[in-house]
């Protein structure tokens, strides 16, 4: 279950969507988010589907391994789609006991579980076709206005991406304490929830010095390279915007307008 999150992965790929300035990704993908809450009917769920859709039939990234991504969160969306199916009053489609179906509360889960799905894999989308580098560049650069104010914007950016490097990292290693330590007799799966609470100490102390251990290696690392911050910095590979990105910006565009019109359907 833990090898399947693919959040903060990078899927190597020469894809035009690989190739888009990294800038023009994170844009993109926080506009997706913000779009995803303003739709509300089914139309605009079904423009935001097609378009996911063909954004990760350009990018080559196998769609098997995209929605390996939601099976850590299955559980949640399940649970969303019950707690909104029982908890919304409207038309009575069934009755069982004290447990009643609404019309308008199933209208309600199935639009919360799929745009729960689609945050999820939109998301996902930005780590797995842009490189973590141009990742942390893409940041520093949307976030270089707010120098102005005294804003550390190279280290925050720095920050966020070392964050979701090391996510793929720190679940490898909890899956290897977890099987090391099942592999010495212990059970994750039996009893109840205080039992289970207090059979994760054995692997929340391992991962936690684990955790400090590879930050104190990654400290050691980048002061070896005399990395003193962004100031007076300078980079290989300076990243420019180019037609296939204007490109990407006028497309973006045109989905949005269309997203807010669907409100009026």
């Amino acid at each position: 279950m833990i090898r399947d999150i693919t959040l903060g992965q990078y899927y190597p790929g020469k894809s035009s969507i690989h190739h888009l300035d990294a800038r023009t990704k994170i844009i993109a993908t926080i506009m997706f988010i913000v779009e995803l809450f303003i739709v509300n009917n089914f139309y605009g769920f079904l423009l935001a589907t097609f378009s996911i859709g063909l954004i990760i039939l350009v990018s080559k990234v196998p769609v098997s391994f995209i929605f390996k991504g939601l099976k850590p969160v299955f559980v949640i969306i399940i649970f969303t789609f019950i707690i909104n199916m029982l908890m919304i009053d409207g038309r009575v489609l069934f009755s069982f006991g004290i447990v009643t179906v609404t019309y308008e509360g199933v209208y309600r889960a199935f639009f919360m579980a799929a745009r729960l799905v689609l945050l999820i894999v939109g998301s996902s989308l930005l780590t797995l076709t842009t490189k973590p580098l141009s990742l942390t560049d893409g940041i520093e650069k949307l976030l270089r206005p707010l120098e102005k104010l005294n804003v550390p914007s190279h280290e925050i950016a720095m920050m966020m991406t070392i964050a979701l490097r090391f996510i793929p990292t720190l679940l490898e290693e909890t899956d290897k304490i977890m099987k090391a330590q099942q592999a010495r007799g212990a059970d994750f799966e039996t009893g109840g929830i205080i039992k289970r609470a207090k059979s994760l100490i054995p692997i929340l102390v391992p991962l936690f010095i684990s955790a400090f251990r590879i930050a104190q290696d990654l400290a050691m690392a980048m002061e070896a390279r005399c990395y003193r911050g962004g100031k007076g910095r300078t980079r290989m590979n300076e990243i420019r915007y180019t037609k296939r990105d204007l490109l990407a910006a006028f497309i973006l565009a045109i989905f949005l307008i269309i997203i807010i019109g669907t409100r009026l359907i």
